[in-house]
């Protein structure tokens, strides 16, 4: 039989893991990393918890609610940390994985991948691959493919943007285009807000603004916005993670006057459980109208968070619907 009592006074094991956890113990944006319990009251907590906080020397780390219940903790009836949803924890470690490889100068080992998880090589191997749809060293090569293939354009073109701001009946949009394509259509109120969000998005380019080297563009785009059904005849430089792009290939499938769900664009992909890491890509959708993430709903059907105004959102479907009709 397990003494409980010793397992809830074992000595702390310190590492810089957690510390970092200790530092995100109030964050609620942490919830689903990792669960924290007191020695002092047997309690297991979720980060944010509203309970009092607790003194560091008393607090112990677990990376799931199960770990702490097999230490001898019980669960929070504030907090309720054992409700935490599988799916979101898993995806969230997923995430902070595909940041680690993205971020690391050289091609992580799945070793490395699986000490920094906290979880075995085999586990990480199988999570990683049906939450993405690909191995993690079939991510690190694609993801370092695209740095080196960015390098060499660099030296060629030093990849210098054009770009310029129309007009349109959803207000301001700026078209950008590289050597290769447009990178950018971005939808706002004013052409200092624009020019702003572009330089935040492709902060290492050398930008020129000229509506000349543009028009074509301008004009396309235009016509696409205000005539949905229309199909654009330009190329595109569309610049972000596989996982991004696999996201934004299967959003300009959705046919106009039809939309998707987060959940649905999961499943296309072949990732059916990365509904959130599907969210974070729409988001992150620097070419908007032409990788129409727009069409992107919730479950019940109501319109969710559009990066440039539901109420854009709002217009664009209805006029897609009307077009169609």
């Amino acid at each position: 039989m397990t003494n409980t009592t010793s397992t809830l006074n074992s000595s702390p094991r310190t590492n810089n893991q957690d510390e970092q956890r200790w530092q995100q113990l109030a964050d609620t944006n942490a919830d689903g990393r990792f669960v924290y319990a007191v020695i002092t009251t047997g309690i297991y907590c979720r980060p944010g918890c509203p309970s009092r906080a607790p003194k560091r020397d008393n607090v112990r780390f677990f990376n799931t609610s199960a770990d702490a219940e097999v230490a001898g903790f019980r669960a929070c009836k504030r907090c309720r940390p054992q409700a935490v949803s599988a799916d979101a924890a898993l995806t969230e470690r997923i995430t902070r994985l595909c940041r680690y490889i993205e971020t690391a100068t050289h091609e992580p080992s799945l070793e490395e991948l699986a000490n920094y998880a906290g979880i075995s090589a085999y586990h990480l191997q199988r999570q990683f691959k049906g939450l993405t749809g690909v191995s993690p060293k079939a991510y690190a090569k694609a993801h370092h493919q695209q740095i080196d293939t960015s390098t060499r354009e660099k030296k060629v073109s030093a990849r210098q943007i054009h770009f310029a701001c129309g007009d349109c009946s959803l207000g301001k949009f700026l078209v950008a285009r590289s050597e290769k394509g447009i990178c950018a259509v971005l939808l706002g109120d004013t052409q200092q807000e624009l020019t702003s969000d572009l330089l935040k998005r492709f902060s290492t380019t050398e930008f020129r603004h000229s509506e000349q080297d543009v028009a074509e563009q301008l004009q396309q785009l235009v016509q696409l916005i205000e005539h949905p059904q229309q199909t654009l005849q330009l190329p595109l430089d569309i610049r972000g993670t596989l996982f991004q792009q696999k996201v934004w290939q299967a959003l300009r499938a959705i046919p106009v006057g039809e939309t998707r769900s987060y959940s649905d664009i999961a499943e296309a992909i072949g990732s059916p459980k990365a509904i959130r890491a599907v969210a974070g890509a729409c988001a992150a959708n620097s070419i908007a109208i032409v990788i129409p993430c727009h069409r992107v709903v919730r479950s019940d059907g109501n319109l969710s968070g559009y990066r440039w105004g539901i109420e854009r959102k709002r217009i664009l479907l209805q006029r897609e619907t009307d077009r169609k009709n």
